[in-house]
């Protein structure tokens, strides 16, 4: 008689799909750095973190989304902070990416399995070719890192004077920060007081969109950038979104904020224009702003709470539902608008899959950012616009705040938790690692139309 098979093994073959792996290996990350930043030594006081503030730090690293209770610069001590940075950059490379690339260097051989999960993370196109992807993942994304450190050290060291030691720390700090989209500052304003200075605005913006890219559309770029003709249906949706959402974004932020005394008002027209791009590039999921957050006017975190749930480029340090996924939705609308059976992108037809898997990401992170909008307006005092500004955050992984979230209630910055996590490891992965297996239907039903509208 054959003998049950342990529990331990029961459990981990409930683990077989990717995406239920790449849930749990980021609550494990979200886990380690709540049980280090609850240490006495992570704080400057010495004292111990309570678990919700260390909770809500730790899932906001790894989530790369910027959010916090406390700040970052004044609470956490050096080791807190380092902390931090380690968290950032496992979120933004990915904790299966960084698991593969281990694997990789101890043993120069990946498994079939690793391989499905580092291209569940990577978002991959080719199986074989996983191995290869991580490394440049990290090489590239490490690159990108040191030459914005080494511009904002500059800048940092020779405009304010900082020393030498402080300016490097802050440099790195805050180039790893911009490149995963994390937001996170070790100033207690973040860049408001920078805001006019475009040797620091402009670099920091440049690390966020070419984070927030994706890593498939970067190498494809690099690869064959003068045969546009060859680009996929991701580079070319991704780019001229990136750029008509930047451009109108900047647009739209800048002309509602420019009589506004409290942010754009006082300052020159270049100077308006430089604080309107930043401002459109941080909702792209990076949440560093130079201007006060909460002095907008409404409508102006209405814009941007449409910029940050479109978010960024697939498979990059960005959140939100992705441009990608927004840009499919509107091929499906414009094909149904002109009564075509197929959507085209270009020369491609796009598979119904693909239309699915659009429309169960939109409608799960609508669904998502309603209910907790719901929930924090009967647990908060503050308005609507307000607290539909943070659940739109926390969701897209941005971190811009207006500043209501060091005061929420417990229960409230546990829904940010979760709304955190979900948006970080994604509304449909979420939602595929809690199924045990796939389900396929062995016949099919009798169609029937119904009324639409």
């Amino acid at each position: 008689m054959i003998g049950r098979a342990p529990a331990w093994q029961r459990r981990s073959s409930r683990l077989r799909h990717p995406a239920q792996v790449i849930a749990v290996g980021f609550g494990t990350a979200v886990a380690v750095g709540t049980g280090l930043l609850s240490l006495p030594v992570a704080t400057r006081s010495g004292e111990r973190t309570g678990l919700v503030d260390a909770l809500f730090t730790a899932t906001s690293a790894v989530c790369v989304t910027g959010l916090v209770t406390v700040d970052t610069g004044s609470y956490w001590s050096g080791f807190g902070q380092a902390v931090i940075l380690l968290l950032i950059q496992a979120g933004g490379l990915g904790i299966m990416t960084l698991a593969t690339l281990f694997t990789v260097l101890l043993s120069r051989r990946l498994g079939l399995r690793a391989r499905f999960l580092a291209q569940a993370e990577t978002k991959s196109l080719d199986l074989t070719d996983v191995r290869a992807v991580v490394r440049r993942i990290v090489l590239f994304s490490l690159a990108s890192e040191a030459v914005v450190a080494v511009a904002l050290t500059a800048r940092f060291a020779t405009a304010y004077d900082e020393p030498f030691g402080e300016a490097v720390y802050d440099g790195v700090f805050h180039a790893v920060s911009a490149f995963n989209n994390a937001g996170f500052s070790t100033n207690a304003d973040s860049l408001v007081g920078y805001v006019t200075d475009p040797w620091i605005c402009l670099p920091i913006a440049a690390a966020v969109i070419l984070g927030g890219l994706g890593f498939p559309v970067v190498f494809e770029l690099l690869r064959c950038w003068r045969r546009p003709a060859l680009w996929s249906v991701l580079t070319r949706i991704t780019l001229a979104l990136t750029g008509a959402l930047l451009v109108l974004g900047t647009a739209v932020l800048t002309l509602a904020e420019f009589t506004n005394p409290r942010t754009l008002g006082p300052l020159g027209g270049g100077q308006k224009l430089l604080a309107g791009f930043f401002a459109s590039t941080m909702t792209r999921t990076a949440g560093f702003n130079s201007v006060d957050i909460g002095a907008m006017r409404p409508e102006s975190l209405l814009a941007s709470d449409v910029l940050m749930f479109i978010g960024g480029g697939s498979a990059g340090t960005a959140g939100g539902i992705k441009v990608t996924t927004f840009g499919l939705l509107a091929f499906v609308l414009w094909s149904e608008m002109r009564g075509e059976l197929h959507v085209h992108v270009g020369r491609r037809r796009i598979p119904a899959s693909n239309q699915r898997q659009a429309l169960a990401v939109a409608l799960l992170s609508v669904g998502a950012v309603v209910t907790a909008t719901f929930a924090l307006l009967a647990t908060t005092p503050y308005r609507l616009d307000v607290v539909l500004f943070e659940a739109v955050s926390a969701f897209a992984t941005v971190g811009l705040s207006t500043g209501i979230t060091a005061t929420l209630p417990p229960q409230a910055d546990l829904l940010l938790v979760v709304l955190m996590f979900a948006g970080r490891v994604g509304p449909l992965t979420l939602a595929s690692a809690l199924a045990l297996r796939d389900r396929n239907r062995r016949f099919e039903l009798p169609e029937e139309r119904t009324i639409v509208g």
